[in-house]
């Protein structure tokens, strides 16, 4: 999460601690909106756990297969 926050204070023009509240803003409303377990899993990613990522896909996955029958 940190590269995020590096990239929208530079981005942005704004200071570190607006960026990271911004971030925190943004990362809650999305963990908020997703279905289930995603949402702390999307927050593990952004916490550079990248091997989360695959987790995520198949979590999606499996949610839409759900959806769709």
């Amino acid at each position: 999460m940190e590269e995020l926050i590096k990239t929208v204070t530079a981005k942005a023009g704004i200071s570190e601690s607006q960026a990271k509240s911004a971030v925190e803003t943004v990362v809650s409303f999305i963990k908020d909106k997703m279905p289930g377990g995603i949402g702390g899993q999307v927050e593990s990613f952004l916490a550079g756990n990248a091997g989360t990522v695959g987790n995520v896909i198949d979590t999606i996955k499996d949610k839409a297969s759900g959806l769709l029958g």
